[in-house]
């Protein structure tokens, strides 16, 4: 196994040249000071440059014309509190909850459903397998658009909805900006750049987006564990104290290179590259009252690594009788390389307990598309198109525990490959100045196959699914800029390829080949798992107000079939001698799901006359569900809370260049019954956030902020009541505390 590195000794030269790049900064600053204030007139070459960036219309317009509902967020949102992770940026949308501790980003959900119910999009393609949004930087992102139900084009796996993140690129200006930040947490420092250049050239034009990043945190946990004997009476009780801390530095780059025709066609190419390492150290005390312990302390390390590069394009002709052709293919590749090392100590008087996990994941894939647009002269858009797409994984993996291999018979090269086909057409029709309509039907099949074991047969799934899809919109007045919205979906989750094909792993708690616990199980594979249906209906309101104000109310109601749900079981397993618990996904019945989301968007002076010009937003949430076959109260889908609230301001100060704003987000506790036997609960998540925008001059401004400002302790938890060997009944109620920190972040912002 390759020697593991020490956190602080990763990455050394791109740290030092990050910081020489800060220290940069004042003459920087200097510089567009210099041109800000500049009279002298540009030469006569900038002359033919355009003044003025058209971006058409509004965000707020766009979200109003679209029949499919559409939510829109530009850079001014994304921008606002200088976030460091697209995960802090997505808690504050309507709708979208995060997970994790507080102030660290994380998986985004809409409408509270976790594990894939929620589509995340990067330029309208399906992000690469194993890509998570904190590998983006948001100073790489244009836009945000959030579609709560699916429509025949952008795909219908889709049944929490859809995030649609655009990169930055297609501008029509000059654009050269750079940004240095400086973030600080828990006295581990974060520094970062962000670099954009545009440039247009007459049917040429070109964006550029570079960001480097250092990540530094500290991950500590207290895990308390109790067991009672409900027949005996006896008490055991566990806490296991870990210390950890990661850091990780990460390089993201994308480009948009465009050419336009004078008949309006266009050829776009994107690359977009991603590398990020990182390592961490973690210790752990465990202590124990009654019974025998597992271990009395470990010790870890971790070395991970990951890279993406992926080229895109597509080619758009606009047919001289209306409509257009758009061609486009992708490319990527994807790489993941993880070691980990953990020894646990005196796992039995005088004997240690080694494991050595290492893993190497290569993901190819290849997508193409073609769509055909033809607008008719009685208010019809249509849209028809077939989508390919190919994903091949080889993946070599091994497990040594104190010097063998448990896992002898799933050692060495995992493959796997997933192709994807779909059908789809739909037509936007403009009924009347009242009613405008959005039918679609969309058919999709999706083959896996693969093999994990040597000389074993190749395991297979295959499903399809055919979805109509039906949007429309009312407006009874035509004097007013009110309308209604409905919405008639059909959607499905298809199981991922870890969940189908996946290697086996061994809980670390219990490493050794004896017996483990059914609260603490190994994990594995099921290849015959069935997509998830989804039947749904959407019912917005929406009220448009002065400038770009907004009031809107949506219902939901999502009925859903063959759910997946990981369940644990007791079997007979090649990697130990005895039995050992082993949670495997599941279809498991049927459930239902609804909820109401509201959202308020207004200038309080385009209400009030002579009132200050405060930016007010907020969105407030409501969720429930139930699961067939799984006894109440609670049971609710898994990692879906009650709701979820967002309160924010902005306020530019009068006579000053200064604006500060600050969000509040609150999800309430819940509790989740996962099994008869098994329940798991999330404490109350409130985080605050707030910044300061100091503009200095149009081209240099400077902001401060703070996420989570006031930390809390962020609490889960869960019970287990199961028989053990004996019949006996046994209460396990685990606690996980994690703390969580103040985040500020600095940053400097230069128009060059």
């Amino acid at each position: 196994m390759p020697r593991m590195h020490h956190s602080a000794r990763i990455f050394n030269r791109p740290w030092l040249a990050l910081q020489a790049l800060l220290c940069l900064a004042p003459l920087l600053v200097g510089r567009a000071l210099a041109q800000a204030t500049d009279t002298t007139p540009p030469p006569a070459a900038t002359a033919t440059l355009p003044a003025v960036e058209v971006t058409g219309v509004s965000e707020t317009e766009e979200r109003r014309r679209s029949t499919a509902s559409k939510i829109i967020f530009g850079r001014d949102e994304i921008d606002r509190f200088g976030d460091s992770t697209v995960g802090e940026i997505l808690k504050r949308l309507p709708g979208v909850t995060v997970s994790g501790r507080p102030g660290r980003g994380g998986a985004p959900s809409m409408r509270g459903l976790a594990g894939g119910y929620t589509q995340i999009l990067i330029d309208g393609e399906r992000a690469p397998r194993g890509f998570s949004l904190d590998d983006l930087s948001p100073d790489q992102i244009e836009r945000i658009e959030v579609l709560r139900a699916p429509t025949a084009e952008t795909g219908s796996r889709a049944i929490g909805g859809t995030i649609n993140i655009i990169t930055r690129g297609g501008y029509s200006k000059r654009v050269n900006e750079l940004r240095l930040g400086l973030g600080l947490e828990n006295g581990h420092q974060q520094p970062t750049l962000a670099w954009t250049r545009n440039e247009t050239d007459g049917s040429f034009s070109y964006n550029l987006s570079l960001s480097a990043n250092r990540n530094e945190r500290a991950n500590d946990t207290t895990n308390l564990t109790q067991t009672q004997n409900l027949v005996t009476g006896v008490l055991t009780e566990q806490t296991e104290v870990n210390e950890v801390s990661n850091a990780r530095n990460a390089v993201h780059a994308n480009a948009r290179l465009q050419w336009r025709d004078e008949r309006g066609s266009t050829l776009v190419l994107m690359p977009m590259l991603v590398l990020s390492q990182g390592a961490g150290d973690s210790a752990s005390q465990l202590q124990q009252q009654g019974g025998v312990a597992p271990f009395s302390h470990s010790t870890g390390t971790s070395d991970t690594r990951f890279s993406t590069g992926r080229l895109a394009g597509q080619w758009t002709y606009r047919m001289e009788q209306g409509g257009n052709v758009n061609l486009r293919f992708g490319l990527g590749q994807s790489e993941w390389i993880s070691n980990n090392l953990r020894t646990n100590f005196d796992v039995t008087p005088g004997v240690n307990s080694q494991q050595i996990t290492s893993s190497d994941k290569h993901d190819t894939s290849f997508s193409s598309g073609a769509k055909l647009t033809k607008t008719l002269d009685n208010q019809h858009s249509l849209v028809s198109g077939m989508e390919l797409d190919v994903n091949r994984r080889v993946e070599t993996a091994t497990t040594v525990q104190n010097g063998e291999s448990p896992l002898t018979d799933f050692d060495g090269n995992l493959t796997a490959q997933i192709m994807r086909v779909a059908l789809y057409a739909q037509d936007e029709w403009a009924l009347t100045p009242q009613w405008a309509l959005h039918a679609g039907l969309r058919w999709e099949a999706i083959a896996t196959r693969g093999s994990i074991e040597a000389d074993a047969p190749e395991i297979s799934n295959r499903s399809s699914v055919l979805t109509p899809l039906l949007h429309a919109v009312w407006k009874p007045w035509l004097a007013s800029r009110d309308q209604f919205r409905l919405s008639l979906t059909r959607s499905y989750r298809s199981p991922d390829l870890q969940n189908l094909i996946a290697r086996p792993i061994i809980n670390s708690m219990y490493a050794v080949t004896g017996p483990n616990e059914q609260i603490h199980p190994d994990r594995g594979g099921n290849p015959s798992l069935k997509p998830e249906l989804a039947t749904g209906l959407d019912l917005a309101f929406e009220r448009y107000l002065a400038g770009s104000g907004i009031l809107s109310a949506n219902l939901f109601f999502r009925s859903i079939q063959n759910l997946m749900r990981s369940e644990t079981a007791l079997e007979t397993v090649s990697w130990a001698s005895v039995p050992r618990w082993v949670a495997r996904m599941q279809n498991i019945g049927d459930a239902t799901t609804h909820g109401l989301e509201l959202e308020a968007k207004f200038r309080l002076s385009d209400l009030v006359q002579d009132a200050p010009k405060l930016d007010f937003r907020s969105n407030a949430s409501l969720f429930s569900s139930r699961v067939s076959g799984v006894p109440g109260p609670n049971n609710r889908l898994s990692q879906q809370p009650n709701g979820t609230l967002n309160l924010g301001a902005d306020y530019r100060i009068p006579l000053w260049p200064l604006t500060v704003g600050a969000n509040l987000n609150w999800t309430p506790a819940y509790t989740t019954q996962l099994t008869a036997q098994q329940s798991a609960w999330i404490a109350t998540k409130h985080v605050g956030d707030a910044y300061v925008l100091w503009t200095f001059t149009p081209s240099v401004q400077v902001r401060v902020s703070a996420s989570n400002f006031a930390p809390h302790l962020y609490t889960t938890g869960g019970a287990l009541n199961a028989p053990n060997a004996l019949g006996q009944g046994v209460l396990t109620t685990t606690e996980s505390l994690q703390p969580s920190y103040t985040s500020w972040q600095a940053r400097l912002e230069i128009k060059l």
